[in-house]
This record gives C-alpha cells, structure tokens and sequence, in this order.
C-alpha cells in the first residue's frame, strides 16, 4: 500500500509557525486529525524555521501531537541532537527525514542512527550538488542503502529520495528519475521510494496536473511512499486510484473505503 507522509506540521508554513510561538494546541491538533482522516501514514514533524527554539518547538510539537493520533511520526531536522532528544520521546518507531552523502550531514548522522529502530529517508545529495542522471541517482541510493545497512538499518526500512528536479528547465528530467527509479528497485526490491513531486513542475503553469500525472508514473516506475500534502483531495485521489490499478488494493478495498468516505473525488 502506498504510504503517505503528511508534510504540514513544518514552521516554514506561516500559519504553523505561529501556531507553535503562540502555543496554540488546537490549531495543531486540528491538523493532524485532518491528515490522519484524509489518509497520512506517516506525519512529518518539522521545527526548524524558528532559530533559536527548535529543541523547545519540536518537544511541544511531539507533546501536543502524540495523545491525539495513531499515526507514527516521521522526525525532520538536520541537526541530530534534536533528533536524539525526539527520539527519546517517540512512541511509535519513527522514520528520521533525513541522511545524505553530504560529508557534513553524513558523518553527523551516522551516529545517530546506528543501532537505532527506525525508518531511514536517504537523500540521493552528495557534495557534488544534484545528481545529473539516472546512472547519477543510482549510484548515490546504492552507497546509502550499503552505508545503511553496514550500521544496522535493514533494507525494508530505508526510504530512498531520488530528488525530483523541474522539468521546466531540461525536459529529460522527468525521464531521468523514472529510470533510476525503476533501476534502484531491480536493485533493491525490498527498499521504498519516497520523496516530494512538485519540484517537478515548478515553474510551470496547472502545475497540480502535472503532479499528478507524474506521481502515477512514479508509482508505475516502483515509487510507495510521497511525501505531500494528505489534504490535497485531487492527488490523494489520484494516488489511491493508482494503487488500485497496480494490484497493490486487495479486492478494491481501500478505493471503495475511500469512495464511500468521500475522500475520492473525480
């Protein structure tokens, strides 16, 4: 089954920072509950655009959304001494979002994570920048997966991001990712394939139906997980119906559930 990280708890959203500097429970609670209804398996929690006040704003964060759903939480920051202290506080196996090949981000967490029960989101970024082709991305998702797995992270909980790129600036993008997409599971049929879609149609006009043809390509391709907003009715539509079509939905079921709730919509 697909898997959906809500990305809405995050302090870069307006709306959400004030929430967290004004203390303001319900407005948070109200959010996950909306996530969790409209099909999040996962929600993000990211507190880092306040400067100064992370460790403070994600321990609130995790205090307030915990009692409130059953859903595990997928812990967002750079610095791993948040993490760490996060961690400590979880009560479902979380996901961390996120390691790299960068040298700096890769040799701060890899001792976070070692010897840790948790999921794994692998950015395919190394100190190079962006990969520029699918070889490229394939590369990079096979040295993490390996580096993963040497410290105890079994392949089934690793999350590889093959960072989606705009397509508006080279029209083989699109292409590239689908490739490395599909070469990465060849690889590792075991490891999940997640990552944001709306770069790929930045800069462009309807940019909402290009990612959702784009995220049924990328499921086509091997992608399970995303990570978006689960309140984006159209492409959570799309991404159940997808699923459906894939034979990953027993019998229907999930998209029947999601008809009769209202939560698919033509």
């Amino acid at each position: 089954m697909f898997e959906v990280i809500g990305e809405r708890i995050n302090t870069s959203r307006k709306k959400v920072q004030e929430a967290v500097a004004q203390r303001d429970a319900q407005y948070i609670i109200d959010d996950v509950k909306q996530q969790e209804a409209c099909g999040a398996t996962f929600i993000d929690v990211n507190a880092g655009a306040r400067i100064g006040h992370e460790t403070e704003d994600m321990k609130w964060l995790l205090s307030v959304i915990q009692p409130e759903v059953t859903l595990p939480l997928t812990l967002d920051s750079p610095d791993p001494a948040v993490l760490e202290m996060a961690f400590g506080l979880v009560e479902k196996t979380p996901m961390i979002n996120s390691i790299s090949l960068e040298k700096e981000r890769y040799e701060a967490m890899i001792p976070f994570l070692k010897g840790k029960d948790c999921k794994v989101i692998a950015l395919c970024m190394d100190d190079a920048g962006m990969p520029e082709s699918s070889d490229d991305i394939f590369r990079r998702a096979d040295t993490l997966v390996k580096e993963l797995n040497a410290i105890g992270i079994p392949t089934a909980n690793i999350y590889v991001d093959p960072l989606v790129q705009p397509i508006s600036t080279d029209s083989t993008k699109g292409v590239m990712v689908l490739d490395a997409v599909r070469a990465i599971k060849a690889e590792y049929p075991e490891v999940h394939i997640t990552g944001g879609l709306s770069n790929i149609s930045y800069g462009l006009p309807q940019r909402k139906i290009i990612n959702r043809t784009f995220v049924v390509l990328m499921m086509d391709a091997g992608m399970d997980s995303a990570i978006i907003d689960p309140l984006d009715r159209q492409i959570m539509s799309t991404i159940q119906t997808a699923d459906m079509l894939l034979g990953n939905d027993n019998f229907c079921m999930n998209y029947l559930k999601g008809v009769r709730a209202g939560t698919i919509e033509s």
